[in-house]
Parts: structure tokens; C-alpha cells; sequence
């Protein structure tokens, strides 16, 4: 199999903060070279770098709002979340841990601080995707997964290099616990220092990393912490090399859906007329209710 060609890297732009608990890098669609065509399947990246927050009686986060068309994806690296939707899903998520949640045809949710962690406050390290439905799914029934870390394949690589963490497709025979409605794979690297872990994803599918910890070195191109690498659609094959101890890399890689994708805030479909719907759905009460 050929070497994958790095496309770029790119570090964090500007913050900007979702709500009152979220101070986000946005990767996905802000940079050039990584529209939500480009990224297909992914349509959003949000990074909250680790930072400190300060302890609080009042949990920061998102009131509520709605959501149509493709799922969520948060992954907690350091701190604690709470959710709650109007389909009568919610939970904490804790560091390491996962939560899909698929909007399809139209949800209610808030997202904040778990409270009993906003008392003490602590570091706080998020990501969050947003993953395309196909045009089949949009309009399927609202779907929650609850991912504890305990439960992801654990693939331990040789010579002590460390673990690939698996939570959405295959790593070398360890299946991820996630379904996904098309082919996505989703994974943590987490490498001692001099590690390295090897992967393999079709030429065709969109791939990227984060590295969310440490310092790594992917066929040859130096990913400091917090920095983002795409690859071109070229070849199957790459090596990430941690140059730190404890590095940890977000590894993403999907098929694209190749459908029209028609975006207007918290609601991405396939025409325009369907963003006209939503609205007009949402506005009616369909998506349910939640107290705020």
C-alpha cells in the first residue's frame, strides 16, 4: 500500500465561546481546506483546548436548542459534561469518555458542566464532531449512545509503545463500540514517548488528526499539541510517532457521503427547502420539549 500524503497542518485560530461553559477552537468548517465538502463526513470540529475552570454553584454550558440531520460526537479528555434531550436521554460523561448522540429527524438537547464537577472546577479538555447523516437517515428516529471509556476496543501495540484506543471502526481486529449509519472510523493513539502506531484507511476516505496531547511526528511532519494535520487523498498508509511522553492523537477517517449538504445553523440537510422545514418544524413544537 502507497504512503498517504500530508495535505497540511494547521494550529488553532481564534476562540470563540459556545454558550458560557465552551471556549472553542473550530476547525471544521472555519479553515480553508477543510469545508464541510472537503471533511465529508465531518461537518464540524470543535476543539476546547485544556483549560482551567474555576469552581462555580452555576455550571457553564449551553441552554437549550435543536438539532436535525446528523449526529454529535463529545469526547471528554479532561473534565466532566452533563446532557439532557428531549427525547429523555442524558447522563454524565466522564474523562475518557464518550457520547453520540443522533439528531436525525429533530431533538432538543442542553449541554453544560456536570454540576457536582462545576463545584470543584479542574481542567477541562473537550472535542466535538459533528458527523453527516446520509439523505436515507436524516429523518430517522433520535438515537443516544452512552460510550464509557471501559467499554472501547483496547488494541495494546508492541514494544511498549503504547495503546490505540478504539471508539468507531477497526483497528487491526479491535472493533470500536459505535454505530455509525456510514463508514467511520474514530480513534485515540495513545503513545509513550518513542511509540508509534501504524494505520490504514482507504485512499478515498477524508482523514485527519488532532493532537490533543504531547508532540507527534506523522510520515515525517512535525504535529505539535493542539495542531490539526489533513491528509490528501492520496495512498492508505501512515505512522504516528510520539516525540513526547504521553501523547495522545485524535484519529478521524470516514467515507464521504458525496450528497448535496445544505447547512443553516444547528440543521444540515440536502436542499434548502428541507432547512425551510426544520425551521418551520422546530418553531411548531415537533422536536419535543425540554425545560431549560
Amino acid at each position: 500500500m502507497a504512503t498517504k500524503k500530508n495535505a497540511f497542518v494547521t494550529h488553532p485560530q481564534e476562540t470563540h465561546w459556545v454558550g458560557d461553559g465552551f471556549r472553542v477552537h473550530n476547525f471544521i468548517p472555519a479553515i480553508p481546506g477543510l469545508s464541510m465538502q472537503e471533511m465529508d463526513p465531518f461537518i464540524l470540529l470543535d476543539y476546547n483546548a485544556k483549560r482551567m475552570v474555576a469552581p462555580s454553584e452555576t455550571p457553564g454550558g449551553v441552554d437549550v436548542h435543536p438539532h436535525r440531520g446528523f449526529e454529535t460526537v463529545t469526547i471528554a479528555y479532561e473534565g466532566e459534561m452533563e446532557h439532557h434531550d428531549s427525547a429523555k436521554h442524558g447522563g454524565v460523561i466522564r474523562r475518557g469518555d464518550v457520547q453520540w448522540m443522533t439528531a436525525a429527524s429533530g431533538i432538543l438537547h442542553k449541554e453544560y458542566h456536570a454540576k457536582e464537577w462545576a463545584k470543584k472546577g479542574g481542567l477541562f479538555q473537550m472535542v466535538q464532531l459533528w458527523t453527516n447523516l446520509p439523505a436515507r437517515d436524516k429523518m430517522s428516529a433520535p438515537k443516544y449512545q452512552s460510550i464509557p471509556n471501559d467499554t472501547m476496543g483496547k488494541h495494546i501495540l508492541p514494544d511498549h509503545a503504547g495503546l490505540v484506543e478504539v471508539i468507531a471502526g477497526e483497528y487491526q481486529g479491535t472493533a470500536g463500540p459505535a454505530r455509525t449509519h456510514s463508514p467511520i472510523a474514530l480513534m485515540n493513539a495513545k503513545l509513550n514517548e518513542g511509540g508509534r502506531a501504524e494505520f490504514s484507511f482507504p485512499a478515498h476516505y477524508n482523514t485527519a488528526l488532532l493532537v490533543i496531547q504531547g508532540h507527534a511526528v506523522v510520515n515525517g511532519t512535525d504535529l505539535p499539541t493542539d495542531n490539526l494535520l489533513k491528509f490528501a487523498n492520496e495512498g492508505e498508509t501512515f505512522t504516528i510517532e510520539a516525540t513526547a511522553p504521553e501523547t495522545v492523537v485524535l484519529v478521524m477517517s470516514g467515507e464521504p457521503l458525496r450528497e448535496p449538504i445544505a447547512a443553516y445553523g444547528p440543521f444540515v440537510m440536502n436542499t434548502k427547502q428541507e432547512i425551510m422545514q426544520a425551521m418551520d418544524d422546530y418553531n411548531r413544537g415537533a422536536f419535543g420539549h425540554l425545560e431549560d
